[in-house]
């Protein structure tokens, strides 16, 4: 372990994982191996490069990041100082990117189904963007924000297939397209655009295709209605990194090039969460169980299914883990060369359900010694719970920069 940095307020500790350095600042008097509990760390290096692999394929789209994916206060303000806009779904969501001093028209309040509470709240502060896909929301939006534009939700593809479907909750019929319109019209309120969703974590970049075609046709059903000419494009989100990302972008600028290519003054936007958040937070957790059966190993860890790897459940993902022994082999911390066993690794919890795989294979680890997960930033700690006593929202973060 690298030696501490004494400071006014605690002292600031080096802790090497990987190619990071990671800053960690603890208490006074406090040492690292004192410190269990779990913690995140944000690999802003990382961020940046995805960032810039979007500009870089993408630079006619302005990226709103899905806050509900992760709503992580070190990333929002990464985000915004990166000059990402925001997609918020709720009141407690624009609260938090207004407290970094975004400015209110990079916020787009794309909840179709709002509380009448928080659309006035959003009237208040000047977030004038938001979604819409039934005739109530038409009438609480004429009566608490007439002064907000409007895109129109629409379901155009089966999104059955992704990681995550959203399609059976959000988005208009083709056939309620027309009707919605046209309430919106008659009660003056200005539709500037459409906006869909392929799906979270979908592999199939030629849905964008079948959207892109679907939201031109609403475009011009808007023009043979005699409204105003749309100007907006939300393709939403759904974007992974890697090869998939690659996919979805050559699809999109496709789509675009073949449906939208003749209609002049037409922004687009997209709401990308998993993109930015899944592979820029490393989990760090504490060994704090141990048991031997024969040739087996059971071990417990600082947190689990009801708290980050929540994603297990809810976002059909699969974890991998590293382990590093701080304690048990300090000559080769992640263990390169040691014997592995079949393990077993559970949360906290005394639920048997709280158990995060039986199909591990790690070297013999003590108690003490750390496993470390990656990929953990897509609906970890934003989805997860204080079951048991153990706070998902008590886990700190720690940022981090690549060291070459």
């Amino acid at each position: 372990m690298a030696p501490t940095i004494s400071t006014s307020t605690g002292k600031v500790q080096r802790l090497y994982l990987w190619d990071w350095e990671v800053l960690i600042t603890l208490p006074k008097d406090q040492k690292f191996d004192e410190s269990k509990e779990p913690f995140y760390v944000l690999d802003l290096g990382l961020l940046i490069s995805l960032i810039n692999d979007w500009a870089r394929a993408l630079p006619m789209i302005q990226p709103y990041y899905y806050v509900k994916c992760n709503p992580n206060t070190a990333l929002l303000g990464a985000m915004a100082a990166l000059s990402s806009n925001f997609d918020c779904s709720s009141r407690a969501e624009i609260e938090s990117v207004l407290a970094l001093g975004v400015s209110p028209n990079r916020i787009i309040f794309a909840n179709p189904c709002k509380a009448e509470s928080h659309i006035k709240y959003a009237a208040t502060v000047g977030v004038n963007l938001t979604t819409f896909d039934s005739m109530a929301e038409v009438d609480k939006i004429r009566k608490w924000h007439p002064k907000s534009a409007l895109l129109i939700r629409i379901k155009v593809v089966d999104d059955s297939a992704a990681r995550s479907p959203l399609s059976s909750k959000c988005g208009a019929f083709p056939a309620e397209i027309l009707p919605l319109l046209q309430a919106a019209h008659a009660a003056h309120l200005d539709v500037v655009g459409v906006s869909f969703h392929i799906g979270s974590g979908r592999s199939d970049a030629g849905a964008y295709h079948v959207a892109v075609a679907a939201a031109k046709a609403v475009f011009d059903a808007a023009v043979r209605l005699g409204m105003p000419k749309m100007k907006v494009l939300n393709i939403g989100g759904g974007f992974t990194a890697g090869v998939h990302f690659e996919a979805a972008a050559t699809a999109v600028k496709e789509a675009i090039e073949k449906h939208f290519s003749g209609e002049e003054g037409v922004s687009i936007m997209a709401e990308p969460g998993r993109l930015f958040a899944e592979r820029v937070f490393t989990l760090a957790t504490n060994i704090i169980g141990k048991r031997v059966r024969g040739d087996f190993r059971e071990y417990w860890i600082t947190d689990g299914i009801y708290g980050s790897m929540n994603c297990i459940v809810n976002d059909h993902a699969v974890l991998t883990c590293t382990p590093l022994a701080t304690t048990s082999n300090p000559q080769d911390p992640t263990c390169g060369n040691a014997e592995l066993y079949k393990s077993t690794v559970f949360g906290p919890t005394r639920d048997a359900f709280d158990t995060i795989s039986d199909a591990y294979w790690l070297p013999d680890l003590k108690v003490g010694d750390w496993l470390l997960f990656p990929n953990m930033g897509s609906y970890t700690s934003a989805t997860g719970s204080s079951f048991s006593g153990f706070s998902t929202s008590a886990i700190s973060t720690h940022l981090a920069y690549f060291i070459p």
